[in-house]
């Protein structure tokens, strides 16, 4: 794992693309439910097109074009746009409003935003309040004159695989979420990582519902099919009724889906004519029980990927090579390719073999990490003290080299595949009129691997406001996926000698006598 430093092929997305064109330019590419299939040059020509209109927009090398868009053509054709000039995508998420919208929107210096026109009212309420956002392109009429200008871009910037293709927006733990800042060879080289890892060939298609405003859907299915070849179909909802169905439509080989999505095809219920399987020889997810894959396994006849662990700012730090059995609760091996991994006390001092500490990394070639926290040097060098990256997260590594996750060392909550920071969260809650303080914070799901919701709140003197006021009040305020499903109201908060508030303790207690659950109220959340 200590083995020196490497320099390794590099490469950038126009190339990738390139490679493409140059080899299979007609061949299927990418298929959207809504919006049909395409091919790489019909791709490339919009691309081409829509380039000309962003320059039109006065977009220039290293300005930064957000999109607040839904899985569909408009957003990869805005991605190899802005890669043709120069410039940089921050996809963000769209279930943001409010604050949450505005702070990505200003925080990354954005100068144009394309959205779906659905968002309108949201992006109006903040655009005023973005120095830097000059244009706001809807889909619709916007988005046809955005194509329309008469000129095209055939002719790609010239870009170095370090030069930045995103900023990939993670949640915050200790303060409003930060920017990942991804090279071209970053975005190649993760896409390239998974690809071989579930020994992908050309004649596979991947089928993913994962969303394009995170990166997992990029690297493989925009990325990743450039690379390997074959194509890629993608999916702008996730139904577990009409699952099978759709990988039997599409004649998807890999579905590409993350814990949840997963857990919830293995536990519905028995349905030999919904479950015939005709192409299906692959479920990528992680994190994945062994429980759940022996239900793919046995049940369904499809073999299962769940052996990697990684963050949006370095990946993969571990996966399982091609061939090799996984340990019982591994995450792989750690990737010595490209990193050097290993596991520090809080005094950063190494821990023996199979004992738990923080998971640290570093790179072994160039451009395989992120950049850096978009304009927060200081997050950067904290993030990376002593000149290792601390992922925050809490692991072991064998003897062998098997990396054992274990929990969560920062204060963020996972829900339904979507990091939450309970830092925004906080601040949301903190601004309703009747609460004078609020702990926002995890409780362990009963339906899957990940992370319930908590608002722990103190009411001010006087308020007569219930758990699930509160609760529907917060659903114009935060991303549907952030609706808490726990309430509980409370006389103080458990706190540390210096005013902190113990979130372990909160965690640890869970859902208690007093804690009002949405689900159990029977409170629906919508998108």
């Amino acid at each position: 794992m200590m083995a020196g430093w490497i320099s390794g092929e590099q490469t950038t997305l126009a190339e990738v693309f390139a490679l493409r064109l140059t080899t299979d330019p007609s061949g299927p590419y990418l298929e959207f439910d809504t919006d049909g299939a395409f091919d790489a040059a019909g791709v490339d020509a919009l691309a081409q097109r829509c380039a000309a209109g962003l320059a039109d927009l006065g977009v220039e090398r290293g300005d930064r074009v957000a999109t607040l868009l839904d899985n569909g053509i408009e957003i990869v054709v805005t991605f190899f746009a802005a890669m043709r000039l120069g410039a940089v995508l921050v996809p963000v998420n769209t279930a943001y409003k409010g604050e949450f919208l505005r702070h990505q929107l200003a925080d990354s210096g954005a100068v144009v935003l394309v959205h779906d026109a659905t968002y309108s009212d949201r992006v109006g309420a903040v655009a005023g309040e973005v120095a830097s956002l000059t244009t706001c392109v809807p889909t619709g009429a916007g988005w046809d004159e955005l194509l329309d200008s008469g000129r095209t871009v055939p002719a790609p910037a010239e870009v170095a695989p370090s030069d930045l293709a995103m900023l990939v927006y993670t949640a915050g733990t200790t303060g409003a979420s930060k920017g990942c800042m991804l090279s071209h060879n970053y975005v190649a080289c993760l896409a390239r990582q998974i690809a071989t890892t579930w020994q992908r060939e050309p004649e596979d298609v991947v089928w993913t519902p994962l969303p394009l405003f995170h990166l997992n859907a990029w690297v493989n299915a925009v990325v990743g099919t450039l690379l390997v070849g074959g194509s890629a179909a993608i999916a702008r909802r996730f139904s577990v009724s009409g699952f099978w169905a759709e990988m039997n439509r599409t004649g998807a080989t890999i579905a590409s889906l993350l814990g949840a999505p997963a857990v919830f095809i293995a536990k519905a219920a028995d349905d030999p004519e919904q479950e015939r399987n005709t192409t299906l020889r692959l479920v990528a997810a992680a994190p994945m029980s062994a429980a759940v894959d022996a239900v793919y396994r046995d049940r369904f006849g499809v073999a299962t990927f769940s052996a990697g662990y990684g963050l949006t700012e370095v990946s993969l730090i571990s996966m399982l090579p091609p061939g090799e059995e996984n340990r019982p609760g591994a995450a792989g091996r750690v990737n010595d390719a490209e990193f050097e991994v290993a596991v520090f006390d809080d005094d950063d001092a190494v821990v023996e073999a199979g004992t738990v500490g923080e998971i640290v990394v570093r790179p072994r070639r160039p451009n395989v990490m992120f950049a850096g926290y978009w304009g927060r040097p200081d997050a950067t060098m904290a993030q990376g003290r002593n000149w290792w990256f601390h992922t925050g997260d809490l692991g072991r590594v064998d003897a062998e080299g098997f990396l054992y996750f274990v929990d969560r060392k920062k204060d963020y909550l996972r829900r339904r595949g979507e990091n939450v920071s309970s830092y925004e969260m906080e601040a949301a809650f903190a601004a309703h009129p009747d609460i004078a303080e609020v702990a926002v914070h995890a409780v362990a799901s009963p339906d899957a691997t990940e992370d319930e919701v908590k608002v722990t709140a103190v009411l001010k003197a006087g308020s007569q406001i219930s758990p699930e006021q509160l609760c529907r009040w917060s659903m114009d305020r935060v991303p549907y996926f952030a609706v808490p499903r726990y309430v509980e109201l409370r006389d103080d908060l458990p706190r540390n000698p210096v005013g902190r508030v113990l979130k372990y303790e909160l965690r640890a207690e869970g859902v208690t006598e007093t804690t009002w659950d949405r689900v159990a109220a029977g409170v629906e959340v919508s998108r």
